[in-house]
């Protein structure tokens, strides 16, 4: 009789282990891995939404720029099929980025030390991440420069009949970027850190190419040949970030001191002559 109550309990333990063993990660877990409702579903994709953009910046400068187009597009007034472009574009470039965190959790829980194959499956998925984001930036511009660009346009020809009228151009922009150089010189011998070609407050390389930059945009007074001058200032002063010559408030001082001198001398020779 003991040894058919044995048996008897444990047909009955292992028919309840799997209750048991699902019951006991319900209890760690705190939720059970599938909801049944559509409310927990909900849930689940909230707190993905919100894991991402708490550990991925680049989930955050995603939502920025989204949040900078969707005002656009409302202060444009775009028409209902751009705004539907743009809203696709922007949900595949948020979803890039979710699908890119997933795989990462996925890849460091599978393989926590490195190995190249997961290597290769996170470069993979950013790759994704960026040809989304070049596609959305694609559409953005198209959609967008039909309103955009004749407002800048016409802002860069104001500034421009102030300032180049009657102007020696080629004299004005010289001497706006020398006057620049020896300012920065100055400004780098008061702070007293670095050399004139490297380091120290503020960043040269960064006003001479925001003044270079400003005097283009003022000369041609044409939108895209000013997005692509100021783009690569941009980039040489993002050049100078990545190199750690030089800080982020060094940068930003240099933009400012570049094109700031650059508006007051060609605005001093439009008023000498």
């Amino acid at each position: 009789m003991a040894c058919a109550r044995l048996a008897m309990c444990k047909r009955l333990g292992a028919r309840r282990a799997p209750l048991r063993v699902r019951n006991y990660s319900a209890i760690l877990t705190g939720v059970y891995l599938k909801p049944t409702r559509f409310i927990d579903s909900m849930n689940c994709a909230i707190e993905g939404i919100l894991y991402t953009a708490r550990t991925q910046k680049h989930m955050r400068s995603h939502f920025l720029a989204a949040l900078l187009v969707l005002v656009l597009a409302l202060f444009l007034r775009i028409s209902a099929l751009e705004f539907t472009l743009l809203a696709v574009s922007i949900a595949f470039v948020l979803f890039a980025e979710l699908a890119n965190t997933a795989i990462e959790v996925v890849v460091d829980l599978v393989s926590p030390e490195y190995h190249p194959l997961a290597k290769t499956a996170k470069d993979v998925a950013a790759g994704g991440v960026l040809v989304a984001a070049i596609g959305g930036g694609v559409t953005g511009y198209l959609v967008l420069s039909r309103y955009l660009f004749p407002i800048y346009k016409e802002g860069l020809g104001m500034m421009g009949n102030q300032v180049a009228m009657g102007t020696p151009t080629e004299m004005g922009t010289l001497v706006s970027i020398l006057m620049v150089v020896i300012v920065v010189v100055i400004m780098k011998s008061w702070s007293g850190k670095g050399s004139p070609l490297e380091g120290g407050m503020p960043s040269g390389h960064a006003a001479v190419a925001f003044a270079i930059a400003t005097a283009v945009s003022i000369t041609t007074q044409d939108p895209i040949t000013s997005i692509l001058a100021f783009a690569l200032a941009l980039m040489v002063s993002h050049s100078r970030l990545l190199l750690r010559i030089h800080s982020m408030r060094e940068v930003i001082l240099g933009a400012v001191v570049g094109t700031g001198i650059t508006l007051l001398m060609l605005l001093l020779f439009k008023a000498m002559h």
